[in-house]
């Protein structure tokens, strides 16, 4: 696993309800590839091979346009690592899980 990626979909609706089924829907998708991944309460961490996960990031927007949200903002954050691993969810946050 040389990347971790944190994925954060803003959809731009006002009502509250269809905001979460917004983003349920890019969450079901993120599911769907396999990869490793997180849930937290402002985004979705992802882990694996730089190329799948940038076609995850790639698809993702349109994915929650096509779940409903007009204009979506959506904020990414990469950590790459060309040669050896990166450090993953659980090294990170296990800790502090209770």
């Amino acid at each position: 696993m040389n990347t971790s990626v944190a994925i954060q979909i803003l959809p731009m609706l006002e009502d509250d309800k269809k905001v979460v089924a917004v983003v349920d829907k890019a969450i079901e998708y993120i599911q769907s590839t396999g990869v490793t991944y997180a849930v937290g309460a402002f985004e979705t961490t992802i882990e694996g091979d730089y190329d799948q996960l940038m076609e995850i990031v790639k698809n993702i927007t349109k994915i929650a346009a096509d779940a409903g949200a007009p204009q979506v903002m959506t904020y990414v954050k990469i950590d790459y690592k060309s040669a050896g691993k990166v450090l993953g969810i659980h090294e990170k946050t296990d800790k502090y899980q209770h």
